[in-house]
């Protein structure tokens, strides 16, 4: 990990940008604390971080107040890092189904997603060691929001994820179903009801599929962009209880 820039936020919180190999990030760490802060990753859309940051900081800041140190990398084929090929296509194929009105494929959804989920998953993990070998960034670790299948892929194959803010606004692939059965950290789900690019039914049958003890849907009315602060501000509450 190598840090490339630094500024102090005006409320005291500290957001250094980092390369991670080829891989852009950005970490933010509280003003001040006694003892290593626990981490929440930042999970976000395949947008570019630079067009989701002031989302992200917002998100950080947040968290910051909190006591919380808070991560995020770019995903593959985002930004400024290589297309892919596949995923463009797999766009493309979806743009034009729901231009004409017609269903969205498995086969869009598994081309749009798994690829996505297959390369983005380790370099989040590599991320992980990096930034838990810091000493301002201690345990337990959460991740929060982005693409939810990601999240899911994560809660099964990192042991050092205690818990996660999962956020059902975007396309599931079928074989995700069973990953989510495997899931056992505690879970907090945000589903907007109206959200016009999700398959809510979907949405709510994946949260049927996760096998956690503890895991609670908190379903809002309105569309993709419109969660309300308090459910904001829920979801900072459930990262407190189980990483503080």
């Amino acid at each position: 990990m190598h840090f490339t820039s630094e500024q102090r936020l005006d409320d005291g919180a500290l957001e250094r940008e980092f390369t991670l190999g080829e891989i852009p990030g950005i970490l933010w760490t509280p003003a001040s604390a006694s003892a290593p802060a626990p981490l929440i990753l930042l999970g976000h859309p395949p947008l570019g971080l630079r067009k989701i940051y002031p989302r992200l900081v917002a998100r950080a800041r947040h968290s910051a107040a909190e006591g919380f140190a808070t991560a995020t990398i770019e995903l593959p084929g985002s930004g400024d890092r290589p297309r892919l090929p596949a995923a463009e296509q797999a766009r493309a194929d979806l743009r034009r189904a729901m231009e004409a009105g017609e269903p969205v494929s498995d086969e869009i959804i598994d081309a749009l997603i798994l690829p996505l989920v297959d390369k983005a998953v380790p370099e989040w993990q590599a991320a992980l060691d990096a930034l838990l070998s810091l000493p301002e960034i201690g345990g337990p670790v959460g991740y929060s929001g982005g693409v939810i299948s990601i999240g899911t892929r994560l809660a099964v194959v990192e042991p050092r994820i205690s818990a996660a803010v999962l956020f059902a606004g975007s396309f599931v692939p079928r074989a995700m179903f069973e990953e989510a059965r495997q899931v056992t950290i505690p879970l907090h789900v945000l589903l907007q009801w109206d959200d016009e690019g999700n398959d809510r039914q979907a949405a709510l049958d994946l949260f049927d599929a996760f096998g956690s003890k503890e895991k609670t849907l908190h379903a809002n009315m309105g569309g993709h962009t419109g969660v309300p602060q308090f459910a904001g501000n829920a979801a900072a509450q459930f990262f407190t209880r189980h990483l503080k």
